[in-house]
């Protein structure tokens, strides 16, 4: 446990507080946005290249970098288990959009990477996408039902991903510090990214 106060970050490294937020049981269906022009395609044994492409069009202003350093050979042993789903949101032919479902721990799913393209963004498009994640998580054919959903964010995430979470139907149940190298100096992301978080 951290003692109450101020704790020391030491230099090249972040700190983020994360929250775990979860649902027992599906939430009441929200009204879909419409979406004209955009579809959800399953990406079944997903590339890694293509993955990490998507991954960081995604997630580099929020210093998104775990997949990125993952050796290949493991990052693929995750995208191609039978029980982990990726899905793209396609717009005009190009993946604009990353939903990814962990199913292995039995009875459980993880919402494990959900995320849009600064195309994607401020459309509703991100609504749908829940909507699709939660159906998805609850109703997976031919597998026992799971009994909880569940998903992590943290201060580095954008703004609005806490309450997005919330309004969607998950609870917050746990708060945690991640401690972990900045990406930016370890070459992982470029150093001129997320200019909100100095560089130590």
């Amino acid at each position: 446990m951290l003692p109450d106060g101020y704790s020391d970050v030491p230099a090249g490294k972040l700190a983020a507080v994360v929250t775990c937020l979860e649902m027992r049981e599906p939430p009441d269906r929200r009204a879909d946005p419409g979406q004209p022009g955009i579809t959800l395609e399953h990406v079944e044994r997903a590339d890694p290249a293509w993955y990490r492409d998507l991954y960081r069009r995604i997630g580099t202003d929020w210093l998104w970098a775990s997949r990125l350093v993952l050796p290949e050979d493991d990052l693929a042993a995750i995208l191609h288990h039978p029980d982990v789903e990726v899905y793209a949101v396609m717009k005009d032919g190009h993946a604009e959009g990353l939903l990814e479902l962990d199913f292995r721990e039995e009875g459980i799913c993880e919402l494990a990477f959900f995320g849009l393209t600064a195309v994607a963004i401020g459309r509703g498009t991100g609504r749908w996408l829940m909507n699709h994640a939660i159906a998805r998580a609850w109703s997976r054919e031919g597998h026992p039902p799971i009994g909880r959903f569940w998903v992590h964010t943290c201060t580095l995430d954008s703004p609005q991903a806490l309450d997005f979470y919330i309004r969607s139907g998950f609870s917050p149940v746990k708060r945690q510090i991640e401690v972990f190298d900045d990406p930016r100096l370890t070459g992982a992301l470029p150093a001129t990214v997320a200019p909100g978080v100095p560089l130590l």
